[in-house]
């Protein structure tokens, strides 16, 4: 599924791009600040390959902030800056490395995707949010459930999940990388965001929010707002 919109008239392109239930639809307090400054193009999934762009920022949000990654050594030249909210390359833990999931944490994911995705969705929603927002979790709820047909939901997850793209990290080649963490994420643990930053083969710095929950975009976009704006060095 492919869903994109544009906003703003900047000279600079700025790409914000969602993954597994994360639709545009959760996006809609960065997209008013970033559109004061970029042209913004909001997508799922992908975007073409054609389009007319040229030193964009690149705004990805969990599994999004790796496909701006390999995007970006496909076509390094299209790339002024990756901002990497709650990304990860590889989320299943190892000897070594503490991804965020053991296989059996996994299995019983994959599972209950498989025998009823609403309901897992209903359960998996205010855990990914981790504070106490209802509308937050019930906007994340809809987004999840809207954006993912219960038939390709468990192939998605597993794409997700089991993904390691750990090694495209030391290949990335752009001028700037920001790597932006919440301290107690149930996805990600924060070791992950200096992992990424050791291996980024791009200069890159990380900033650790000092909050909760997978989606700051919903529970803590004023913070995530200004965090934005020193980064990109905006007045």
């Amino acid at each position: 599924m492919l869903s994109s919109c544009g906003y703003g008239g900047g000279m600079v392109d700025a790409l914000n791009a969602n993954f597994y239930g994360n639709g545009t639809q959760t996006l809609h307090y960065l997209i008013p600040f970033l559109a004061c400054y970029f042209k913004v193009l909001v997508f799922d999934l992908a975007f073409a390959p054609n389009l007319n762009l040229k030193k964009t920022i690149y705004v990805g949000h969990s599994m999004s902030a790796m496909i701006g990654c390999i995007a970006a050594t496909k076509k390094p030249e299209l790339f002024e800056h990756l901002v990497q909210l709650g990304g990860s390359p590889r989320y299943l833990n190892e000897e070594g490395y503490e991804g965020g999931f053991t296989r059996s944490e996994l299995d019983t994911i994959f599972e209950s995707i498989k025998q009823n995705f609403s309901g897992w969705a209903h359960s998996f929603a205010p855990n990914a949010i981790s504070t106490n927002n209802p509308a937050a979790v019930a906007e994340f709820e809809r987004s999840l459930l809207r954006m993912i047909k219960p038939e390709v939901a468990l192939s998605v997850a597993k794409t997700v999940f089991l993904s390691d793209l750990r090694w495209v990290l030391p290949l990335v080649r752009v001028p700037n990388s920001t790597i932006i963490q919440p301290r107690e994420d149930p996805i990600v643990p924060v070791n992950v965001a200096f992992c990424m930053k050791s291996k980024l083969g791009s200069r890159s710095k990380v900033t650790i929010l000092e909050t909760q929950g997978h989606f700051r975009q919903l529970t803590a976009y004023r913070l995530l707002l200004q965090v934005l704006k020193d980064s990109l060095s905006l007045k």
